[in-house]
C-alpha cells in the first residue's frame, strides 16, 4: 500500500471508528474538508478520496451548499417517495398556470405526483407552508418560488432544514442570496439590459423605469437597466426610477401622480412586466399621453396582456412552462444526485413590437 493510500485508509478507518463508538451520530454533520486536512495532515485530495470512498459506501452523504453528513438512510427513504412539493406565489396571474403545467407534465411522466401550495408572495405563510412540509416528512422535493425574495427573509432557517434532512429544493423565478439551493428563472440581468438597449438604440436617452423593490427579479432587472445606460455613456437618474412593491401592484392607479411626476421629461419608460406596463398603458391614456408618440414602453414577460390593449408591447419573453419543465427536471437528477448543480438561467430573447418610437 502507497504512502497515499494509507493516509486515506487512515480517515476513513478513523471515520468508521467513530460510527461505530457512536461519537458520530446518524445524520450529524461532518468536520469540513479543511478541519480534516488539519486534523490528519493531509492534502484536500486525500480527504477528498476517504470520503468519496464513504459516500460509495453509503456511510456518508454530502448535500449541496450544506455539507457532508453521516448517512441516516434517509435518502434511501427519499428515493422511495413520490411526491413533490410545488409552492408558487400565487394560483392566478398569467405566469404560473403555464409554470405549473410545466412543472406537473414532467413530474407526472416520471411517477410523482404534486402537490401545490401558494403563498399569497406573504412570509407568515410561506413559513405555514414549509413548517407543513418540514412537519409531515414525506417529499421526495420541494419546488419553490421565493417569497419577496428583494428583501430579508425570516424563513431561512426552515430551508436549513430541509437541507439538513436532504430534501432537494429548486427556486423558480428568483432566490435567497443567502442561501445555497439552486434556481431556475430568466436570466433577468440580461432582461433588463436588452429592453434598455433597444431603447437606447432607437434614440432614446431620457429613459424612466418601474420596478419590483420587494422580489429579486426587480434588483436584477434595474441592474441590467443601470448597466445599459452607463455602458452607453448614458446618466441614470434616480428621480426617473420608481419602485413599488406588492400591495402597489395591486392598484397601480394609487401611484399615479407620483409615478407620472417622475415620468416627466422622459421619452421612453421601462416597466418591470406586462402587468405594470397594462396599467401604466391606461394611466397614460387617461392623461391624454400617446404610446408611442409621446412615450415609449417596454415591458418583461410577453404575456396575453402584452397584446391586449390597443398598442401591443415590445418586450423580454418568460419561459412559463420551460421554466416549470426545467425545474421538474434539474429537481429529479438532484433527488437521484444530491450533488448535482441545478442551476439555469434563460436568456432573454426580445420581441419587438409597436410600442417603442425610433427618435431622429
Amino acid at each position: 500500500m502507497s504512502k497515499s493510500q494509507s493516509k486515506y485508509m487512515e480517515l476513513v478507518s478513523w471515520i468508521k471508528e467513530q460510527i461505530a463508538s457512536k461519537t458520530f451520530l446518524p445524520g450529524q454533520k461532518m468536520h469540513s474538508e479543511n478541519e480534516l486536512k488539519d486534523m490528519f495532515h493531509v492534502s484536500r485530495q486525500t480527504v477528498r478520496h476517504a470520503i468519496s470512498v464513504l459516500e460509495s459506501e453509503g456511510i456518508l452523504i454530502r448535500i449541496q451548499g450544506s455539507g457532508t453528513y453521516i448517512n441516516d438512510k434517509r435518502q434511501a427513504n427519499l428515493e422511495n417517495r413520490t411526491r413533490i412539493s410545488v409552492v408558487t406565489t400565487y394560483v392566478d396571474g398569467y405566469i404560473f398556470p403555464k409554470t405549473i403545467q410545466g412543472i406537473e407534465n414532467v413530474l407526472f411522466e416520471n411517477g410523482y405526483s404534486v402537490q401545490i401550495a401558494f403563498t399569497n408572495n406573504q412570509g407568515s405563510r410561506e413559513k405555514t407552508i414549509l413548517e407543513d412540509i418540514l412537519s409531515r416528512d414525506e417529499v421526495a422535493g420541494v419546488i419553490m418560488e421565493t417569497t419577496k425574495s428583494g428583501i430579508p427573509n425570516s424563513n431561512l432557517y426552515l430551508y436549513k432544514e430541509l437541507q439538513k434532512r436532504g430534501i432537494p429544493v429548486v427556486f423558480i423565478n428568483s432566490y435567497y442570496p443567502l442561501l445555497s439551493i439552486p434556481h431556475v428563472s430568466l436570466n433577468d440581468r440580461m432582461a433588463g439590459e436588452k429592453v434598455t438597449e433597444h431603447l437606447i438604440e432607437m434614440g432614446h436617452k431620457k429613459i424612466g423605469g418601474i420596478f419590483k423593490l420587494d422580489d429579486g427579479q426587480g434588483h436584477m432587472r434595474y441592474a441590467g437597466y443601470t448597466e445599459a445606460m452607463q455602458n452607453a455613456g448614458m446618466i441614470v437618474e434616480d428621480a426617473h426610477v420608481i419602485w413599488i412593491d406588492t400591495e402597489d401592484i395591486k392598484n397601480l392607479n394609487k401611484r399615479k401622480a407620483a409615478i407620472l411626476e417622475r415620468l416627466e421629461g422622459c421619452s421612453a419608460v421601462f416597466c418591470y412586466n406586462d402587468q405594470v406596463a397594462f396599467e401604466l398603458l391606461e394611466m397614460l391614456k387617461k392623461e391624454g399621453i400617446a404610446i408611442p408618440e409621446d412615450m415609449s414602453v417596454v415591458s418583461i414577460d410577453d404575456s396575453d396582456l402584452a397584446v391586449l390593449g390597443d398598442i401591443a408591447l415590445t418586450c423580454i419573453s418568460h419561459p412559463m412552462d420551460k421554466l416549470g419543465e426545467k425545474a421538474a427536471n434539474n429537481l429529479l437528477r438532484m433527488i437521484d444526485n444530491p450533488s448535482y448543480d441545478g442551476n439555469y438561467e434563460f436568456d432573454a430573447k426580445l420581441t419587438l413590437r409597436n410600442s417603442v418610437k425610433k427618435l431622429n
